[in-house]
């Protein structure tokens, strides 16, 4: 019942069915929750560019900022339904429709950004976007967010130890909860629209995210100390409703991949010049950043691997991705 009245919710806030379609033009709705000067959304609007320059303006995308039609998991709702074409979730939320995709969510099973990028651009990233099909989601490609990490309120955590006794938000993942907790920290998941507030108000002492969320949502005004202790390459993933997906003739699928695929080149640099960006900003503004040793973050999480063990399909998936 929950879940149907947060669909209901959504679709309040949505003009009625999925994509427009006038004489000659299909207009394609996506939404995310991410604010205007966010590579994401600067991506997505050279998408939609690429998009009517490809088709001769016959394919056509709407952008629906700032969490307009919900959140992360209410969108991939609304695009399970078909009434909206498009989104851009967190791997981590995907991750309670697709369950392969969890896996990504792993602490440290990256060895570094190339590393997984060569792993999300190849036929493993593919078979783990390929898997949402059968749950009416058509992954399309994956967008950089970065390493997550660790930013708090009233101390620095150096190290897994600083963790305990600290309420730290997570998204709506599993694995993100199990990482915190094995660390010793009490995961809090709390949608992102919320977070500033409830850091204000002490519902939580901290967070986890990248230098870029870090910095646009201005959480650095509340928390003073970040710990580049990256713990995750968590991806973002577009994703279009196998809805929409289904429609399309083999001509506009063309279209659209080739504007998605031109739009990841586009965001993965606009991403790494926001990186380091946000970290200088941060900085200036008085946080204090802090570059742990990463092998006892690590060690803490390896527990998490085992939980694959007794699933032969992913627990090789694991490997693979380790041994690429």
């Amino acid at each position: 019942m929950k879940k149907v009245l947060t669909i209901l919710l959504s679709l309040s806030l949505l003009p009625l069915g999925g994509c427009k379609e006038t004489t000659n033009v299909r207009t394609l709705r996506l939404a995310h929750g991410l604010d205007v000067n966010h590579s994401v959304h600067k991506a997505m609007v050279k998408m939609g560019e690429d998009l009517k320059e490809n088709s001769k303006g016959k394919l056509q995308l709407e952008i629906y900022p700032n969490q307009q039609l919900g959140t992360e998991r209410q969108t991939l709702e609304l695009l399970q339904i078909g009434s909206l074409d498009m989104t851009k979730v967190s791997v981590a939320v995907l991750e309670n429709f697709a369950p392969k995709s969890k896996i990504l969510g792993l602490p440290y099973l990256f060895r570094d950004r190339e590393h997984s990028f060569k792993v999300l651009d190849g036929p493993i990233g593919q078979k783990i976007l390929d898997d949402g099909q059968q749950y009416w989601l058509k992954g399309l490609g994956f967008y950089d967010a970065g390493s997550r990490s660790f930013y708090t309120k009233k101390k620095p955590v150096m190290h897994p130890d600083d963790l305990k006794g600290l309420k730290i938000r997570v998204m709506e993942s599993i694995t993100a909860m199990d990482m915190v907790r094995s660390m010793g920290g009490s995961p809090t998941p709390i949608s992102w629209g919320e977070i500033y507030t409830s850091l204000q108000q002490g519902v939580v002492d901290g967070a986890e995210n990248n230098p870029p969320s870090f910095y646009l949502s201005r959480h650095y005004e509340v928390c003073k100390y970040y710990t580049l202790n990256e713990h995750t390459f968590s991806p973002d993933v577009i994703i279009a409703s196998t809805h929409l997906w289904n429609i399309l003739s083999e001509e506009e699928r063309t279209w659209l991949k080739r504007a998605v695929e031109s739009s990841i080149v586009y965001q993965r640099k606009l991403w790494a010049d926001a990186e380091a960006t946000a970290l200088s900003e941060v900085q200036k503004a008085g946080v204090e950043v802090i570059r742990p040793n990463k092998v006892p973050f690590s060690k803490k999480v390896q527990e998490l691997y085992q939980n694959y063990s007794e699933n032969e399909e992913l627990y090789q998936l694991i490997q693979q991705i380790k041994d690429h």
